[in-house]
C-alpha cells in the first residue's frame, strides 16, 4: 500500500483543515488506518485511527471532539476533520496503514506509512 497524505497548511489557532490520504496498491478496505503526528524535537504519537469498515475509530484524549476520522473505501481514502486547532496541534501529520488497528493504536506501528503533511498552527 502506497500512501499519500495532503490537506495541511499554515493556519490560525481555531481553524480548520481536512486532511486527506489517498491509498494505492493492495486492497485498501483490508486495512484499519490511523493518523499520527510528530512535533518537532518530540516522539510520534498516536492521534485517531479507524476500523476497515468505518465502523469503529479512536482518538487521543488531546484531540477528542475536535478532530475526526473517517474513510471512503470506494476511493481508497481516509480523512481526518481537524477543527479548533490549538498552536499545540502543530506537527507533521502522518497516515498509516496496519491490519492490527489496536496494535497500531497502542504500539504504534503499521504496516505501511505514508509521508507526512505539515500543519503548523498560528496562536
Amino acid at each position: 500500500v502506497q500512501l499519500q497524505a495532503s490537506g495541511g497548511g499554515l493556519v490560525q489557532a481555531g481553524d480548520s483543515l481536512r486532511l486527506s490520504c489517498a491509498a494505492s496498491g493492495r486492497t485498501f478496505s483490508n486495512y484499519g488506518m490511523g493518523w499520527f503526528r510528530q512535533a518537532s524535537g518530540k516522539e510520534r504519537e498516536f492521534v485517531a485511527a479507524i476500523s476497515w469498515s468505518g465502523g469503529l475509530t479512536y482518538y487521543a484524549d488531546s484531540v477528542k471532539g475536535r478532530f475526526t476520522i473517517s474513510r471512503d473505501n470506494a476511493k481508497n481514502t481516509v480523512y481526518l476533520q481537524v477543527n479548533s486547532l490549538k498552536p499545540e496541534d502543530t506537527a507533521v501529520y502522518y497516515c498509516a496503514a496496519a491490519r492490527g488497528l489496536t496494535t497500531m493504536r497502542i504500539s504504534g506501528t503499521a504496516d505501511y506509512w505514508g509521508q507526512g503533511t505539515q500543519v503548523t498552527v498560528s496562536s
